[in-house]
């Protein structure tokens, strides 16, 4: 890459950061704005082909000077040839979470992409994911190569010679369509690390390995640079913190191929890599996380890397030891190869705290204890260890005497907080223990109980289910409570639909949550509210349609909508709303049916709205009113207007102008409408005329 010249539209690169050329970096930009563009107005809009025309302007000089160009992705980066944007620049991170929202992993431009198939592109991308209710990079195949010159590449296996067993066999669709996370971050990793460019037409040649070796020599032998750094020190992290709950045979898969990319790098890179920028709070979550997750040896060789980059001195001794324990952990049996790998671990998340050491011991002694520490272990441990039955025991013994304690009841605490949950209940669901079954579908029921379990961090959904349709109503107000205090997405969807499930009745639990000052509480409640079957007859929507924030306000309206005594007021706060979403919620019930008080918002939105779709909208809406106010509207907008100062030529005719004539068919029996009709259908101008005559 050429260096940044001056009128680059990204700020001046910080010392050590790569930068992009100049015409690179416009065509970010431009890319990145066109995306916008299609997002923001309909199919037709006169702003959508000069958008894709300017990006296809820009692509063409850097496809001409490198075969083709690949943009990957990443959450708010963007990477070419190993360098990322700055995920500060915010119109640059904006296009890159839009990708990854879509699960993309990489866009590729070849030799001959146009302005067309960029607007084509454009108009796929722009459907947000959660909208279209499926990101393009788990969809169909033909949705990203539907362009001769442009290709969108899903976060897959593809374009990447995957290890470990995790290969597919030609023609294993089922296999297509399982991404596991495990997966996507292994080959996100490794697609940055070795800039990974998918040229077109070099459909023989043998996909890049993804072996960790050789994904670590691709980082050794880089650069460097802040840019690439940050992008692979982003994965790692997202690995490392993966790694520390993840079970399963994927996650075992990531932690070999992770651990064996760590010790495979050599020490300078490792501890380039560690610094992360020099924040140390993010430095330790890593190691934190990394101590619980990758396997013994990784670990020590990222304590070596991490006295390092703290700029501290790290005791030979310490490490010797630790070394020493991992032989224990690698070699031993039973409880002894546990307690030798708890320890290390211990040790280690120990040491991620402050420690400065020197080593004090000679030069002699030194050598003596790391020929010691070498040696094979030659003491006899006890072939049996005193030690507490596991909680998993001690319930299925439980159950095989049908007897309930308070130890029973603590081996449940403890099953679930390992995330047993759902052993816990397939066992008892299939157990001939009617005593010990009764006591623990209770305890499982209490309230108080249900609330732990929803805090899980691996909350099994179907455990869930099992124990909601046990108790039924009960598990509403838990629900609710932990509703209103999880910041996981994915928890309030799941409890969201679960509290639908238990219907109307729950509608009465809901209302007094409306009371909460916060805005996502109410938010989260109003959509409970209105996914019912109906709405509790004591709501009041008026208060939540003028609230500060849009988003209770959207919700606000679909519920308020539904209450015959108050749609009146709702269609019209629609209207009169600054949110283009909402605006457009009130349109679709106008046009329904539109009360009379609506009728001159209508008017407004019909002759004055920005967008043209809500002018377009807003017109037809008049069609269907039936009013003398909205028949004047109509009359003023389908009659031509003069342009010249004589008044001698008519201006030509525009798409709210034909969509006024065919909405004045609703109003054929006055005579004003009448002879405008007539005088429309001899028009010169065919959509003139077959609007007037209810044509095409």
């Amino acid at each position: 890459m050429t260096e940044q010249t001056e009128g680059n539209q990204q700020s001046e690169p910080k010392e050590g950061r790569a930068a992009f050329s100049r015409e690179l970096a416009d065509f970010l930009i431009e890319l990145s704005i066109a995306l916008h563009k299609h997002a923001m107005y309909p199919e037709g809009h006169p702003s959508l082909k000069p958008a894709a025309d300017g990006v296809a302007q820009r692509v063409g000089p850097l496809v001409a000077e490198h075969g083709s160009l690949s943009l990957g992705v990443a959450r708010d980066q963007l990477v070419i040839e190993g360098v990322a944007t700055d995920p500060k620049n915010p119109v640059l991170a904006d296009l890159a979470g839009r990708l990854h929202r879509h699960h993309l992993g990489a866009v590729g431009f070849r030799q001959g992409a146009d302005g067309d198939q960029v607007h084509g592109m454009l108009a796929v991308l722009a459907v947000e994911a959660d909208r279209s209710g499926q990101p393009l990079g788990l969809g169909p195949k033909s949705q990203l190569t539907a362009w001769p010159d442009i290709t969108l590449y899903p976060l897959t296996y593809d374009a990447l010679e995957l290890v470990g067993g995790a290969e597919r066999e030609e023609g294993d669709e089922e296999a297509d369509d399982v991404r596991t996370r495990a997966d996507q971050l292994w080959v996100g990793l490794a697609r940055a690390a070795l800039a990974v460019e998918e040229a077109a037409g070099d459909v023989g040649a043998p996909p890049p390995s993804t072996d960790p070796t050789v994904v670590a020599r691709a980082i050794d032998q880089h650069e460097g640079g802040s840019a690439y750094d940050q992008v692979i020190v982003g994965y790692l992290l997202k690995i490392a913190d993966e790694l520390r709950t993840a079970k399963g045979g994927e996650a075992a898969a990531l932690k070999q191929r992770v651990s064996k990319l760590v010790s495979s790098l050599d020490d300078q890179t490792k501890s380039r890599l560690l610094h992360m920028g020099g924040d140390r709070a993010q430095r330790r979550r890593f190691m934190l996380n990394a101590s619980e997750g990758m396997t013994l040896d990784a670990v020590i060789d990222l304590v070596k890397a991490w006295s390092s980059a703290e700029g501290q001195n790290i005791s030979h001794s310490l490490v010797r030891m630790l070394e020493k324990l991992s032989r224990h952990a690698e070699e031993g049996t039973g409880v002894r190869k546990d307690n030798a790998d708890a320890s290390l671990r211990d040790q280690v998340k120990g040491l991620i705290q402050n420690w400065s050491l020197v080593d004090p011991n000679p030069d002699e002694y030194s050598k003596s204890l790391e020929a010691m520490s070498q040696d094979r272990a030659s003491f006899a441990v006890p072939t049996k260890d005193e030690f507490h039955p596991e909680a998993s025991r001690v319930f299925q013994m439980a159950l095989e005497v049908d007897t309930v304690g308070e130890r029973v009841f603590r081996s449940v605490d403890a099953l679930v907080e390992d995330g047993e949950l759902g052993w816990i209940i397939e066992t008892i669901e299939h157990s001939e223990a009617p005593t010990v079954t009764a006591a623990v579908w209770d305890y499982l029921g209490g309230g108080e109980r249900v609330r732990e379990i929803l805090v899980q961090k691996n909350l099994d959904p179907k455990a869930l289910d099992s124990i909601i349709e046990r108790i039924g109503i009960q598990a509403a107000d838990p629900m609710l409570e932990v509703l209103a205090e999880t910041d996981s997405r994915q928890t309030r969807r799941m409890l969201v639909d679960r509290l639908v499930g238990l219907g109307s009745e729950i509608g009465p639990r809901v209302m007094p949550w409306l009371d909460d000052p916060r805005w996502y509480v109410q938010r989260n409640m109003l959509s409970i509210l209105g996914e019912l079957p109906a709405v509790p007859s004591d709501f009041q929507g008026a208060r939540f349609l003028q609230h500060a924030d849009e988003r209770v306000r959207r919700e606000a309206v679909a519920v308020t909508l539904r209450i015959p005594a108050q749609r009146t007021r709702a269609v019209c706060s629609a209207l009169a709303d600054t949110d283009e979403r909402i605006v457009r919620v009130g349109l679709a019930a106008a046009f329904e049916s539109c009360p009379d008080a609506a009728v001159s918002l209508v008017v407004q939105k019909a002759t004055a709205a920005e967008l043209r779709d809500q002018r377009l909208t807003a017109i037809h809406v008049l069609g269907e009113c039936g009013t003398a106010g909205a028949l004047n509207a109509l009359l003023r907008l389908a009659k031509p207007k003069r342009r010249s100062f004589l008044g001698l030529k008519a201006a030509p005719k525009s798409p709210e102008m034909v969509a006024a004539v065919r909405a004045l068919r609703a109003y054929e029996s006055d005579e004003r409408a009448k002879r405008v009709l007539a005088a429309a259908a001899k028009s010169r101008d065919p959509d003139v005329a077959r609007a007037a005559k209810g044509e095409g």
